[in-house]
């Protein structure tokens, strides 16, 4: 879409309030912060959908969850609040978060999710956060650079953990607002506030905050910032030149100096198969059939009773298990379409609902993706289907997009 459209046309991006109309009934989408969900809360939407939708759970490319084919809002809105999944109507669209999926269970430098769940806290009960897109993203990366590289809108990206030694001493770290390096460190340091991250502007660093609440307020300065110079403009991305520059230039005059590090980086190996966790627990990495996860599949997935988290590849992670649950998991979700085989092709292939659940859409994009992976024909390569040019659900990373003409035929072209 061009820029004057985004600049001009209406946000109408859908949320469990204020849900979008299809060709195949009203279309909810649930965001998760960080894509975590309990097994109860996934219990209640699978209900949701079973009852009020399609029968299917939608993963979406911001690691969050849509129902399709609604017939009862009100009814879906309901489950989706009762699970605590969804703050009031206005703060709804706007809590878009985006977390390292392993935090806290494998590699990276801390456990970033309390910094997404102050995050969330803090757009939930700021007025001011209402006036932002539905498509504003933030992110939260815990230093390996997963988020980071799919440019979000602001990031934080944390560079510099601390923790106090026997002696009552802390590490290097960074400074606080108004402390200088060299003033003594407190005698008891609370360690939320010794993470340090850098703030990442649209993929720009420009500047850095120790502490989980300083880093938040830093992220929502920002994005404050950016609603200010336009209030127009949907992301970073939609601002001119000039007006980066402005919010990156006061983003610089309230920050300290960014710490540094690479921003950039390869796309991560899939999420599909069984991990061992750093604390000894095991996780399962699985994807389904055209990111759609099946209602009853849901059920059988929260009767694990472990915690779920959905990653932007719609993965579908199911963490902190033992050994003898995991090995059950496999045995018991397999069957009923759960793929943990990284080697499948649907580990490397998304697509749009296409025709006919989207009147927009020139060809059934779902059931000829179904075809292409059925004949058995290789898929080298990371691939997205859609049905016209808006590219619906598009990674962020380089694919090869597979987009339907108005004849119905597929042409292909590197992105």
């Amino acid at each position: 879409m061009p820029e004057a459209d985004r600049r001009t046309a209406a946000d109408r991006c859908p949320g469990v309030f204020d849900t979008h109309s299809a060709a195949d009934g009203a279309v909810a989408r649930i965001r998760l912060t960080g894509g975590r969900l309990r097994p109860d809360q996934l219990q209640r939407l699978a209900h949701s959908a079973a009852e009020f939708g399609d029968g299917f759970l939608e993963l979406t490319a911001r690691a969050n969850l849509q129902i399709r084919g609604i017939n009862d809002v009100d009814g879906v809105a309901g489950e989706v609040v009762a699970a605590g999944l969804a703050p009031s109507g206005a703060h709804d669209k706007i809590r878009n978060i985006a977390l390292s999926p392993l935090t806290g269970r494998i590699g990276g430098l801390v456990d970033a999710a309390p910094i997404a769940d102050a995050l969330d806290a803090r757009l939930r009960a700021d007025a001011w956060a209402t006036s932002l897109s539905g498509r504003f993203l933030f992110g939260v990366d815990d230093g390996r650079g997963d988020v980071a590289g799919r440019r979000p809108d602001v990031c934080a990206v944390v560079r510099e953990t601390a923790t106090p030694d026997a002696g009552g001493d802390v590490g290097p770290h960074l400074p606080a607002a108004d402390q200088s390096p060299t003033d003594p460190n407190p005698a008891d340091p609370n360690p939320a506030d010794l993470i340090g991250a850098d703030l990442v502007v649209g993929g720009v660093p420009v500047g850095s905050a120790r502490g989980i609440d300083p880093i938040v307020a830093a992220m929502c300065e920002i994005a404050l910032d950016m609603r200010d110079i336009d209030p127009n403009a949907w992301r970073v991305g939609d601002l001119a030149v000039d007006e980066r520059t402005r919010l990156e230039s006061r983003a610089r005059a309230r920050l300290a100096p960014p710490v540094g590090g690479s921003f950039d980086h390869e796309p991560a190996a899939p999420v599909v198969g069984w991990f061992d966790q750093d604390d000894g627990q095991v996780l399962l990495g699985a994807v389904v059939e055209l990111g759609r996860l099946p209602a009853r599949l849901a059920e059988f997935l929260a009767a694990v009773d472990a915690p779920i988290v959905l990653t932007p590849d719609r993965e579908i992670l199911l963490c902190d298990l033992d050994e003898g649950v995991a090995e059950t998991g496999v045995r018991v979700l397999a069957p009923m379409g759960l793929i943990f085989d990284a080697s499948s092709p649907w580990v490397r292939v998304t697509c749009c609902v296409g025709a006919p659940g989207c009147a927009k859409s020139h060809a059934p994009v779902r059931d000829d993706l179904l075809a292409r992976v059925r004949s058995g024909d290789p898929v080298d390569d990371r691939e997205h289907w859609v049905g016209c040019p808006r590219g619906c659900g598009s990674p962020t990373g380089p694919h090869e997009f597979v987009q339907a003409g108005p004849d119905g035929e597929y042409r292909s072209a590197r992105r």
